[in-house]
């Protein structure tokens, strides 16, 4: 089942590292997965983050406010 990833910051460099991870993990474990980059901050807000960036799997908040390993993000996807 393909999941849905959201990463959500306006491009500051802890969301472009966030980004990088999410994107390694994916395709080096071969994970079926969407990836979508909000960076709009009234969109943002609507998950109530106040912290970015945010990493959203399937709807639910699981790290905000910091850039995870990649071992972390394995973890949660897995």
């Amino acid at each position: 089942m393909s999941r849905i990833i959201k990463i959500l910051g306006t491009g500051c460099p802890k969301c472009q590292s966030m980004t990088a991870i999410v994107k390694d993990v994916v395709s080096e474990n071969n994970i079926d997965a969407t990836l979508e980059k909000i960076e709009d901050i009234m969109e943002i807000m609507t998950f109530s983050v106040m912290t970015t960036p945010a990493l959203v799997i399937d709807d639910v908040i699981t790290i905000k406010g910091r850039v995870p390993s990649k071992e972390e993000v394995l973890a949660l996807l897995n």
